[in-house]
């Protein structure tokens, strides 16, 4: 069943990845994303963009992926594809706002999925949480190479008005060019965490960068 307070608990360090974060490697992802969820990883997002896999290709890493964070002990979430996510009965689903309507989104999945949106502003913020949304995605943060379809930054301030706006009670993750040296400050804007991409697939040691993102979110 779902429970804020988990997600809350859980999407405290949120790593979002595909096999185009990883070489186009199906074992490099797995591979990371494996080290990840040791470090401390507590929600996976399956976001497999412009990738070279096929359908069952990323039906097979999804499942690999979910494999992993039942292990650990983690959430693991699908981007956009919401059928996806129904076959593979993913603890959630996360769309855009150019994706899915919120309304349709929900009435796919069932009550009992988590569902996650991207927000840019203030009224993105208001309508994802007057529609029933569970956590919205807010950024981005920072410039950030690794997601074309980020948009311009609206950095901490941003996300403190949108914090603002919809209150305490939504969590929020921040994403978008977000590292080691300016997570602290997402997280004193008012977010429950830190969404990341090359922050961990571009570490020497993604395990090691997980921990230390736990640890900001943390101690901030």
């Amino acid at each position: 069943m779902k429970d804020r307070n988990v997600l809350r608990e859980k999407m405290g360090v949120y790593f979002v990845v595909g096999t185009q974060d990883c070489d186009y490697s199906i074992e490099r992802t797995v591979a990371i994303v494996a080290d990840a969820l040791q470090g401390g990883v507590g929600t996976l997002q399956l976001r497999d963009k412009g990738s070279k896999l096929t359908a069952d290709e990323r039906d097979e890493l999804g499942r690999q992926l979910q494999l992993l964070c039942r292990e650990s002990g983690a959430l693991f979430f699908v981007n956009d594809d919401v059928d996806l996510a129904i076959r593979l009965q993913a603890d959630g689903v996360h769309v855009g706002q150019d994706d899915m309507k919120l309304a349709e989104v929900r009435e796919a999945v069932g009550p009992n999925m988590y569902i996650g949106v991207s927000a840019a502003t203030i009224e993105e913020a208001l309508a994802a949480q007057t529609g029933g949304v569970d956590c919205i995605g807010v950024g981005a943060m920072y410039a950030t190479s690794s997601k074309a379809d980020a948009g311009e930054p609206i950095g901490p301030e941003g996300l403190r008005v949108i914090r603002e706006a919809v209150g305490r009670e939504l969590p929020i993750v921040g994403i978008g060019g977000i590292t080691l040296q300016n997570a602290a400050e997402v997280i004193r804007a008012g977010a429950d965490g830190v969404a990341v991409i090359s922050a961990i697939t571009r570490a020497d040691s993604p395990s090691d960068a997980a921990r230390a993102l736990q640890g900001i979110v943390r101690t901030v």
